[in-house]
């Protein structure tokens, strides 16, 4: 099958050169930036592509008919597609687990410290020639709430345990070797002075974390999410952030990516922005790569 590599971006390049061997089958790689409404001609004549992450509307993946396999890199393809619409047109999206849970776990906890000590802040402070040391909270001790112990939930889990926090967790489905007390939602948010958001984007999860959710949080805490910006309400949160409700966010992915210069969230000084960059390890970009190419073997 003939196969595209359809967002090869400067960072990622080097890396692919790094994975690919000679006996894997031919796949072309594209460098070159495009418009959305340019992915017809961009993937035409393919039958599988490999998806960074660019948006893929099913109008346009439609003008596609060669187009039979899509390989996001990731676990999180319905931020970028509708994963069923497309389905339903005979193209099978793959998608790529526990290659960067260790890499998206300690991204969490490192926004979880910094927004613990306004580390950010500080440094803005500092380049700008002011010097107001902020107070900050000591992790060691409270609690923190995981929602979704998948791979990455677990090493939140652990990590943060080892800090020396009291970690509990609410996952949608029950596993027998999960170690974390397990509460119910509403438990977990009355409870947690953080909150690490580590679920998978859904029809079942968009909007998990509520208006009404997010009433039901601790006042103070300090809330991270690594996994989709959809699975909050935006609205709720910018509003619980204004009024001092949430602490401080630290937040690695949006509604809409990239995130605007303009956005309120950008504006606000308790929210810690990352340009989704969690996964982004060379260890777990070699992993990440080195399977998709695998699973394009696969289909050969």
């Amino acid at each position: 099958m003939k196969t595209l590599f359809i967002d090869c971006n400067d960072q990622l390049a080097p890396v692919w050169a790094r994975v690919v061997r000679p006996d894997d089958p031919p796949i072309d790689v594209n460098r070159t930036p495009f418009a959305r409404d340019e992915l017809p001609r961009v993937i035409a004549g393919y039958d599988v592509v490999i998806d960074d992450h660019s948006y893929m509307p099913t109008e346009l993946v439609a003008q596609c008919p060669l187009l039979k396999h899509i390989v996001f890199l990731g676990t999180g393809p319905a931020s970028y597609m509708d994963v069923a619409a497309i389905n339903a047109r005979g193209i099978k999206v793959h998608i790529i687990k526990g290659y960067g849970d260790t890499a998206v776990a300690e991204h969490s906890i490192a926004l979880m410290v910094a927004a613990a000590r306004d580390v950010a802040r500080m440094d803005r402070d500092v380049r700008a020639g002011t010097w107001t040391p902020q107070e900050g909270v000591q992790l060691r001790g409270k609690t923190l709430g995981v929602i979704g112990l998948g791979g990455i939930g677990r090493e939140v889990a652990r990590i943060g345990a080892g800090m020396g926090m009291e970690v509990i967790g609410w996952n949608r489905t029950r596993h027998g070797d999960v170690t974390v007390p397990i509460v119910e939602i509403d438990d977990l948010l009355a409870r947690s002075d953080v909150v690490s958001m580590n679920l998978t984007l859904g029809d079942e999860t968009r909007g998990f974390l509520s208006a009404e959710r997010i009433a039901r949080m601790k006042k103070g805490v300090i809330f991270v999410n690594t996994a989709r910006g959809a699975l909050v309400d935006e609205a709720a949160l910018l509003a619980a952030l204004s009024n001092g409700h949430i602490r401080h966010a630290g937040l690695d992915v949006f509604h809409a990516e990239p995130l605007k210069a303009d956005h309120p969230l950008t504006k606000m000084p308790n929210v810690t922005l990352t340009a989704h960059a969690a996964f982004r390890t060379l260890e777990a970009s070699m992993t990440l790569l080195r399977r998709a190419i695998e699973i394009v073997t696969s289909l050969a």
